[in-house]
């Protein structure tokens, strides 16, 4: 199958309302391997919602109209879609009769514009909307099945579940398109690129897919079949992307991120943790402490921009300011040290860097960045880091780099 996708709304046309319905329905698509080859979104218009339904209709196998069924002046839908497919459209009285019951549960009286919520086209199966007071429909016109949708996101949600996905699934015999997510920390989109050069080969090349973003990438893995056929192509992929970036692969999942993952280790070993940050001036921290249930593990951070309150705060020696300066492995790992001594944690995580757009050298040029993770007992871990891009890049990465490292500590 091929879909099209109109979304009706003049104010979808301007600034201010952006078109989240049809993310949706090609989301719910994409699940069972339809193509989406057309999204258009027109006024409320009759004569360009009723053009555009029967361009889309003639060309294409399935139809998907979103909003205009309101019973507004300007929702047009209706009308448009009947004469597109050259259909009358008459009122229902009995879907009337349950519109004004509904009205009645809500402790209201039906206004008389609602009615015209109960105009079907001829042929059509209702689509009960049990959130709102606007039925969907489904029509089949020859070769196409033209789907009417409610415009309300919640509403949409609603009717895909229960009109549209039983209807796709009846039409591609249980099987559906699935994606997992990999998630790939502080590695480089080539690098990641030639690392995935076997399970290319292994596997289809076009059921690979990297997103990349700084510091964080993810990789799609998709496998087409039954939930068995789909579930075992996948874990079989997974395992593949494993073998080639080894740690590199922090978690799965949209929603996952760094510093859930490192919320996970730290929770799991009920190991404390500490900071002291110089140019991400709390970004760190701030990411720690988006986890619910932080306070577990995160004591808590300071932030010393000037080397006098890296001395008088953290106890850095000034000899180690002097002769290698604030950003350097010898003051980063001090700062890390000393803030795990001090605030008496497990592990102590420094950050000190130069994130431009000025205070770089020939020496320490805008981007260099120095990382350090502490335990106590044991050697210090630190990193120097020449980073990319403007300043609030840099610090975004380094707050990735201190993440990923203190994980791989974790691990």
């Amino acid at each position: 199958m091929n879909a099209g996708i109109l979304a009706v709304g003049s104010e979808l046309l301007g600034t201010e309302r952006l078109d989240t319905n049809s993310l949706l329905l090609t989301k719910a698509l994409q699940q069972y391997g339809v193509e989406v080859l057309r999204k258009v979104v027109v006024r409320d218009v009759e004569r360009e919602i009723s053009e555009e339904i029967r361009r889309m209709a003639e060309e294409l196998t399935l139809v998907l109209v979103t909003g205009g069924l309101g019973p507004t002046t300007d929702d047009r839908t209706r009308p448009a879609a009947a004469k597109a497919l050259a259909r009358p459209l008459a009122r229902d009285e009995d879907l009337l009769q349950g519109l004004q019951a509904k009205f009645l549960q809500w402790g209201l009286t039906m206004p008389v514009s609602n009615s015209c919520q109960a105009d079907v086209i001829e042929g059509a199966e209702v689509l009960v909307n049990p959130r709102g007071t606007a039925p969907g429909m489904k029509i089949e016109h020859r070769d196409c099945t033209v789907f009417l949708f409610p415009g309300v996101p919640s509403e949409l949600e609603g009717l895909i579940r229960t009109g549209l996905e039983p209807w796709l699934a009846s039409r591609t015999a249980g099987k559906k398109v699935e994606t997992r997510i990999l998630r790939i920390a502080c590695m480089s989109e080539s690098a990641l690129e030639d690392s995935l050069g076997p399970a290319y080969e292994e596997f289809d090349s076009t059921s690979i897919s990297i997103l990349a973003s700084p510091g964080d990438i993810q990789v799609h893995v998709t496998a087409t079949g039954t939930l068995e056929e789909r579930r075992s192509i996948l874990d079989a992929m997974e395992q593949k992307v494993r073998e080639l970036v080894g740690d590199s692969l922090y978690a799965t999942g949209a929603k996952s991120s760094l510093e859930g993952r490192v919320a996970e280790l730290l929770m799991a070993s009920g190991e404390t943790l500490a900071t002291a940050e110089s140019c991400t001036a709390g970004l760190l921290a701030e990411r720690l402490t988006r986890i619910a249930g932080s306070s577990d593990y995160f004591l808590g951070g300071v932030v010393v921009y000037t080397n006098e309150l890296k001395e008088r705060l953290l106890g850095v020696s000034k000899e180690s300011l002097v002769n290698h300066g604030a950003v350097s492995r010898e003051v980063v790992v001090e700062m890390a040290e000393a803030v795990a001594r001090r605030l008496e944690s497990d592990f102590g995580v420094g950050i000190s860097g130069i994130a431009g757009p000025d205070g770089g050298t020939e020496d320490k040029p805008v981007g260099t960045v120095h990382v350090a993770v502490s335990h106590l007992g044991d050697k210090t871990t630190h990193r120097e880091l020449h980073l990319p891009g403007g300043r609030q890049r840099v610090r975004w990465l380094a707050s990735q780099w201190a993440l990923d490292t203190l994980r791989r500590r974790l691990l």
